[in-house]
């Protein structure tokens, strides 16, 4: 599964002239699971729940883009492991210390990978737009629900997982989405 992704991968780079990138996330939607890799092997699988709604590039439509994209931003340096995020910046409060009704939500906690679409027209620039419809790689106050469907749109993980995954990556490093 592996080699074929990567290959994917490398042939969408080469299509669309982009430099490859040593290190990269290579995320599917149907095994709901991302791998890191760097220089071609497999360092790390993570569990991951994405959207709940079919996978769509279009804004609004809720499900998890598809195509290549980058890591444009790392956000939350130094929070504590499930400190709640909401328009990128810390509340200063675990989603442990929240009210039940406040914890109900998918909350966005840990640690932000905020990703760029680097396919013109198809998740970059207008109504397809993954960076401005705010997808992310994240930690959720529902660890219970990765392994399945369960976002928004964005990619979520276990917060020790995101903890690890965002000191593992870098801005720059490319993300590619398949179904």
């Amino acid at each position: 599964m592996i080699p074929e992704f990567n290959q994917r991968y490398t042939d969408k780079v080469e299509a669309l002239n982009i430099k490859l990138s040593a290190r990269r996330l290579l995320v599917s939607i149907e095994k709901q699971t991302l791998y890191l890799l760097e220089n071609n092997q497999t360092l790390i699988e993570y569990k991951v729940s994405t959207g709940l709604k079919p996978p769509s590039n279009i804004d609004g439509s809720g499900g998890t883009p598809l195509g290549l994209h980058r890591i444009r931003d790392k956000i939350g340096n130094g929070a504590v492991l499930g400190e709640v995020f909401k328009g990128r910046v810390s509340i200063g409060k675990r989603y442990q210390d929240l009210d039940p009704a406040d914890q109900k939500p998918n909350l966005i906690t840990t640690r932000i990978l905020w990703l760029e679409g680097l396919e013109p027209g198809f998740n970059k620039g207008e109504d397809c737009d993954s960076y401005s419809r705010f997808i992310y790689i994240h930690g959720t106050n529902h660890e219970n629900r990765i392994g399945r469907p369960a976002s928004g749109g964005c990619i979520q993980l276990s917060n020790i997982d995101m903890l690890t995954l965002y000191n593992s990556v870098e801005a720059g490093d490319h993300v590619f989405i398949c179904e």
